[in-house]
């Protein structure tokens, strides 16, 4: 494996790394030696996870080498020339800031799920220091293997289960740690999560507890990072920070985490469970001192010895007192709820006598009471202490400090704020949900119940917390860091060493377009104001439903939140363009609840890998699972469609006060981000989060539509990661996108190594595209299919000239227009739209045509773009383009079929009705024939895919009658109720007059002006 050496310290890497692999391993090690925080942001797809492992392990190696040197004292008793210089190499690359005799730290090693802890642990077992000794710690929830306790729904249930059971030493696996924690499977492996759950299934130890113990001299260490953020996680999990390096990779998301896991939420509801909770204990022990009436197989029961019966008067006294005191507080009119500085929750507090003194006195009892709750309830019906399980985490976070000096008071006040409002009432069936569609009501009665929010708005608050336990080093990464000075500012922590790493793929891998418009020219605008309207819906359907056709395998859509993803779920599938997406490509939605999420994966990824089909559409959310650390490279994911943008609720209490907090911050020490400016950036590195899913090695290709006109304006581009800007155009028509992306997919399968074939063969896709500078008018043939039993070959011409495009930084997608693209001679035409003597030629539409009209309305636009028809086959990928100063689009494939097409489409024939005025110019009749019958064709289809099934019934039954009866006044009676409701539609009716006879096309004008002017 080669080895690789960066600041004295030797790396060995599986392969050899990239320029940007090699600067960031380089600052790596910097901030290992150094013992200095650091921050480096490596796009995803860079391999940063892996570098990350290498450089940390590797001068964790070295460090172990001198720590082991120094407490042998070889180097004290032996002065050779050997072991001076031993010596100055394992000092120097163990960094000057470690003392001599400082034991080698441990690496804490966390990420933002478990999967990416996963993934992060394939990466080790790929390199030469797997050999380290490995824990992953996880929650019960996810390890517990016990029978009856495994059942528990509820996660804090679940923990006082286990903690009874290990106390009382009846849990048989975790009796069985002891005994087998030097079992070979788990010493000289590397297991994630899932692996030890099996094993602990397997040798009939628990996991959970063998993680713990694991952990103890372990090298490195594996967990979630909210353990780490959140005071109560690290220490339920006994994490011990002190002198150790911890690593956050996927950091993006550490800031939000930072504030979650300082604040919390307490309702009446809550303070009621509390109450009600106490009174069950009370009865129960009433009942127990009057000797109750018990089962006869029930053994004797005896009063509780952990608490007494004046503890359970005085705390729920304190409840009493505390809902009292949170009733009291005035609340405004308009329901806008109060808000005051952090400190006034120790006042409300206090009010009930819940002082820091007493913190540890009534969170002991607190546990005894849940722990009794837990072990007597028999029936699921009865409480088990959630309710003063949760108040038990407001006192945690609330006195987070066993010693609160006036310096921390001060602190909370500044990055707490304490927020009251009135708690939401159960709505009634089929009553509106939507909060801020919802009629306003007057909800300040004496009986509505209040929610005291607990607010932190400084991320540094809980990052300070943490260095104030002895961390030596801090490393953050992810892909979406940028900007790194807004993103330091908010932690409050320096950052001596920083990096921003550019991508290492190249220009011709990516494909970047900011989408205005859709098919049929409205805006595409997910704003507020205008995301639930139908005519937006309706076009963004279009959009996503015209690129489904032309992109290969995997696709994935972001939409800002889950009410918006729902909303036109349902639009679309009312309307048919959801029917018309999943006959292309099946679509995955992304659900909330876990195992059915895993499922849906599964399923998607069989779909992308299953021959018969043409890939799949996942359609997600941005700041969901998805859009975390998946894999999809290749063709799991060419392209990423983000449907707008992800700004938080605006009027959401949170949201504001934190804009309003940034604001007075700024106004104090003149530097950090206003409030717009952070409710900007929480968009785009949403964004940003979401468009990294596309590109997942330096082979790898893809594109990154984003469907909304205001990712176009100058502020949000630069908002952008700095490796997508370059590459990033402004559409203003869809036209143009739709041939660029056909482009780039076309020069992406021809110059860059194709993936694993999932079968013999690959889905070939024909385009045919043109555009004309007016309104369009002019009736098209219906293109030919074909199901190529071979790869398009491109000549060495066009390879020459692509590299020379891509080599110049010059427009390579261009390069097609003037360069003959040479095909198989063994590609068939076949599929063609087929119309026999004896048949309706509306019955034959019916069965057999398969058109995509990307513009089934008539565009707003000046510059009208049509694109004529595409199917997919079961072969490789094969373009054809038009240029757009012809009138008719060709037909190519192979030259021995020609004569048989032909006659294939002179066979067509309509009878009774007058064929259309078509070009004279052609070379031959039978040409000419054909082209006016695939016009007849094209039309009849724009008709139904514009006016709906139900139209177009009753616009075939019309043509027929006429056919049959040549009344005129009773067709165009029947043709106007079909029509004219839709303005876009009026140019379909007046096309219909190349179907009349001779005596009615004269009698036309006249009827169409009058209607027009009605």
């Amino acid at each position: 494996m080669p080895e690789f050496v960066f600041h004295g310290v030797p790396v060995r890497f599986p392969f050899e790394p990239y320029d940007v692999q090699k600067e960031y391993m380089s600052k790596v090690i910097e901030c290992l030696q150094k013992s200095e925080n650091g921050i480096l942001e490596s796009p995803t797809g860079t391999g940063k996870t892996l570098c990350l492992l290498c450089a940390s392990l590797g001068w964790l190696e070295i460090k172990k080498a001198d720590f082991k040197a120094r407490v042998q004292n070889v180097i004290g008793e032996d002065s050779s020339d050997f072991f001076s210089s031993l010596s100055s190499q394992l000092k120097s690359g163990a960094g000057l800031a470690w003392a001599n005799k400082q034991a080698p730290p441990k690496i804490i090693y966390s990420s933002r799920t478990h999967s990416q802890l996963s993934q992060a642990i394939s990466e080790l077992r790929r390199t030469t220091y797997s050999h380290f000794k490995v824990a992953v710690l996880g929650s019960r929830d996810q390890m517990c293997v016990h029978p009856e306790v495994s059942k528990e729904t509820n996660n804090y249930t679940k923990v006082h289960m286990c903690q009874i059971r290990v106390k009382a030493k009846n849990c048989y696996f975790s009796n069985q740690v002891d005994a087998k924690r030097d079992e070979p499977e788990l010493r000289n492996n590397v297991l994630d999560l899932e692996d030890l759950v099996k094993l602990g299934k397997k040798k009939t130890f628990c996991p959970y507890y063998m993680a713990r113990e694991l952990k103890q001299d372990a090298d490195i260490i594996f967990m979630p990072y909210n353990y780490l953020l959140d005071p109560k996680s690290r220490k339920a999990h006994g994490i011990e920070l002190q002198g150790n390096i911890v690593i956050f990779d996927e950091a993006h998301n550490v800031e939000k985490t930072c504030e979650e896991a300082a604040s919390l939420q307490i309702k009446s509801s809550d303070l009621a469970l509390c109450i009600d909770e106490i009174t069950q204990v009370m009865k129960k022990m009433q009942e127990i001192s009057d000797g109750g009436n018990f089962a006869a197989n029930e053994p004797s029961q005896g009063l509780p010895e952990d608490f007494s019966p004046d503890d359970l008067y005085t705390l729920k006294a304190l409840f009493l007192e505390l809902e009292k005191a949170i009733d009291a507080i005035k609340l405004p009119a308009d329901g806008s709820g109060a808000t005051f500085p952090g400190s006034f929750m120790f006042e409300i507090l206090e009010k009930a006598e819940i002082t820091p003194h007493k913190k540890t006195i009534i969170l002991d009892i607190l546990e005894k009471l849940v722990q009794y709750l837990t072990t007597n309830s028999a029936s699921p019906f009865q409480r088990k202490g959630a309710g003063l399980q949760k108040f038990s985490d407001l006192i945690k976070i609330v006195f987070s400090k066993d010693n609160i000096s006036i310096s921390h008071m001060e602190f909370v006040k500044q990055c707490y704020k304490v927020h009251i409002n009135t708690e939401d009432t159960k709505k009634k069936p089929g009553g509106r949900q939507d909060g801020w569609g919802a009629s306003k009501v007057n909800t300040l009665d004496a009986k509505a119940g209040r929610v005291v929010s607990y607010w932190c708005f400084n991320p540094g608050f809980g990052m300070r917390d943490l260095t104030e336990q002895g961390v030596k080093c801090i490393l953050l990464t992810s892909g979406t860091l940028s900007p790194l000075e807004s993103f330091v500012s908010e932690l409050q922590v320096p950052f001596p060493v920083q990096l921003e790493n550019p991508h290492i793929i190249q220009r011709h891998q990516v494909w970047v377009g900011s989408l205005c418009k859709g098919p049929d020219g409205f805006d595409l605008n997910s704003s507020y104001q205008n995301r639930s309207n139908p005519k937006y819906i309706h076009s963004l359907g279009q959009t996503i439903l015209n690129f489904t056709r032309v992109i290969p395998d995997g696709l994935l859509v972001f939409f800002p939140s889950y009410p918006i993803m729902r909303s036109c779920q349902e639009e679309w599938q009312n309307s048919g363009i959801w029917g018309k997406i999943s006959q292309g490509k099946p679509i995955f939605v992304e659900p909330q609840i876990k195992d059915e999420f895993q499922n849906a994966m599964i399923e998607f990824y069989q779909k992308i890998n299953d021959p018969v089909t043409k890939g799949a559409c996942f359609m997600a959310v941005c700041r969901g699972k998805v859009s975390e650390g998946l894999d999809f490279a290749d063709r799991n994911g060419r392209a990423v469609i983000v449907t707008g943008l992800p700004y938080p609720p605006v009027r959401d209490p949170r949201v504001m006060l934190k804009q309003k907090y940034l604001d007075e911050v700024r106004s104090k020490v003149k530097k950090g981000l206003l409030g717009t400016e952070w409710y900007r950036l929480e968009a785009s590195r949403a964004v940003n989060q979401a468009i990294g899913r596309v590109i997942r090695h330096k082979d790898d290709f893809g594109a990154i539509i984003l469907c909304d006109n205001r990712f176009g304006a100058p502020n949000f581009r630069t908002q952008l990661s700095a490796w997508v800007q370059p590459h990033m155009h402004v559409y203003n028509t869809f036209g143009p996108a739709m041939r660029d992306i056909t482009l780039f997919f076309k020069n992406a399968e021809t110059l860059l190594p194709a993936p694993k074939p999932k079968s013999s063969g690959q889905p070939v896709i024909r385009v045919s595209y043109e555009t004309s500078t007016g309104p369009a008018t002019t009736l098209f043939p219906e293109q030919a299919f074909g199901h190529g039993t071979s790869k398009p070959v491109v000549s060495d011409l066009t390879r020459h000239k692509l590299a020379q495009a891509i080599a110049d930084q010059s427009d390579y997608n261009n390069v097609w227009s003037d360069v003959n693209y040479a095909t198989g001679s063994n590609i068939p035409i076949t599929d063609k739209l087929e119309l026999k003597s004896n048949e309706s030629i509306f019955s034959v539409l019916e069965s057999k045509a398969n058109v995509v009209d990307f513009n089934s309305a008539c565009t707003s636009s000046s510059t009208s773009t049509r694109y004529e028809s595409l199917k997919t086959s079961n072969k490789k990928r094969k373009i054809t383009l038009v240029n757009q100063s012809e009138n008719h689009l060709e037909l190519h494939g192979n030259n021995t079929k020609k004569k048989e097409n032909s006659q294939m489409l002179s066979e067509v024939c309509i009878k009774g009705i007058d064929k259309p005025r078509m070009s004279t110019s052609t070379t031959s009749g039978e040409e000419s024939g054909s082209k006016n019958r695939q016009a007849i064709a094209k039309y009849l289809k724009d008709v139904k895919t514009s006016v709906g099934q139900e139209s177009y019934k009753t616009f075939s039954a019309a043509v027929k009658d006429y056919k049959a009866s040549k009344d005129y006044e009773a067709t165009i009676s029947v043709l106007s109720s079909v029509f004219l409701k839709n303005p876009e539609h009026h140019k379909l009716f007046e096309k219909f007059q190349f179907f009349l006879t001779e005596e009615h096309k004269q009698r036309f004008p006249k009827t169409w002006a009058e209607l027009m002017r009605r």
